[in-house]
């Protein structure tokens, strides 16, 4: 049964919240590699070694903002993605009539990931311009404890509502909030323009696979049970939703990990650019020059060279790699879940009708 707009919605924040909470740890610690001062906060200067006290302190800073601004995100996100899927769709396809003038399914004009590509695209531009100053808020508060003083356990200046500090910095230049959007969408572009047809070239892949064997097995117990009811029980729904869940999350998995490692460079200079969000007028008008995404990259790529570009890109992938996994899980679970409960209200309000008219 097709979902509405509401099962995607809702399907879309739960899973979003769920992941984000479960991550967010792992994108503070990407955060904090990726930051400019890595070398001189979060290591030693004369061993070398990580300061695990600092590194690993308080990873959840910030997680408010990103979980409120990711619940609409998320809905924005998959609303136009399945709208834009079905509209491209339509619009880019050829129908032809048989013989027998009945309509055939439509031809597509171009090839169908290349449609996923762009209905994901659409969708990372909506959900980009409402996430960009929860991300801004995020980054900047997941570093905010980098200033404080690193030889004692308390700090007297240490802010409690670290979220609520970094916001009050944008109160006269409120606009900084969408700084890196342009970084944030040239980063997440690629990575939706890849990860999604990816996503369902593997689970269309995986599907075939699971159908083919479940015809063999069919075929081959054939005879030994006779007859079926023709209605679907609950048990079938719930092995339906836990196929769903299985197969979204290896597809999404794959995906997450090979679009990760693609676009780590573009999620560094992204990284940088937030990060500069909080500074002053005059801090700005000295680094005016690298203002730009790529400056910015160019910059990391001169005192860095390709290791900078890539830095934080292995835990990145790892967390991509699950996060997405769950993500894509629960959201296609909870839409099949929603659309279950859905029809099973309608088909008894039917038989109630029925029962009354007899």
């Amino acid at each position: 049964m097709p979902n509405t707009n509401s099962d995607i919605w809702l399907s879309g924040a739960f899973a979003v919240v769920i992941t984000d909470l479960m991550v967010y740890p792992f994108d503070t610690l990407k955060t904090r590699l990726q930051s400019p001062n890595y070398a001189t906060v979060y290591k030693d200067a004369t061993t070398g070694q990580i300061k695990r006290g600092v590194l690993f302190k308080d990873l959840y800073q910030g997680v408010g903002s990103v979980v409120l601004a990711t619940i609409p995100a998320s809905g924005a996100f998959f609303t136009t993605y399945e709208a834009s899927k079905q509209a491209l769709t339509r619009l880019l396809s050829t129908s032809t009539t048989s013989t027998t003038n009945h309509p055939q399914k439509p031809t597509p004009l171009l090839p169908t990931p290349l449609l996923h590509s762009m209905a994901s695209c659409t969708a990372e531009a909506v959900s980009c311009f409402i996430l960009t100053p929860a991300e801004v808020l995020k980054q900047n508060a997941q570093i905010v404890h980098s200033s404080a003083p690193t030889n004692s356990t308390t700090n007297p200046s240490h802010p409690k509502n670290i979220t609520l500090t970094i916001l009050h910095r944008f109160r006269h230049r409120p606009w900084k909030l969408w700084s890196g959007y342009t970084a944030l969408l040239g980063r997440n572009l690629p990575f939706t323009g890849i990860q999604f047809p990816i996503f369902e070239f593997v689970k269309g892949k995986v599907v075939g696979y699971r159908d083919t064997n479940t015809k063999a097995k069919t075929a081959a117990g054939r005879g030994g049970d006779a007859g079926g009811s023709g209605t679907t029980s609950p048990d079938r729904n719930q092995n339906s939703i836990a196929e769903r869940v299985y197969v979204t999350g290896i597809a999404g998995s794959v995906a997450g990990t090979i679009s990760s490692v693609v676009t780590t460079p573009i999620d560094v200079v992204k990284t940088r650019m937030m990060l500069a969000a909080t500074e002053t007028a005059e801090e700005e008008s000295v680094k005016r020059k690298r203002s730009g995404a790529w400056a910015v990259g160019k910059e990391v790529y001169g005192k860095e060279g390709v290791q900078g570009l890539f830095r934080g890109g292995a835990l990145r992938a790892f967390w991509t790699a699950i996060s997405f996994g769950i993500y894509l899980s629960m959201y296609e679970g909870g839409k099949v879940y929603l659309g279950n409960r859905r029809m099973e209200r309608e088909q008894k309000i039917r038989r109630d009708e029925e029962g009354a008219l007899l």
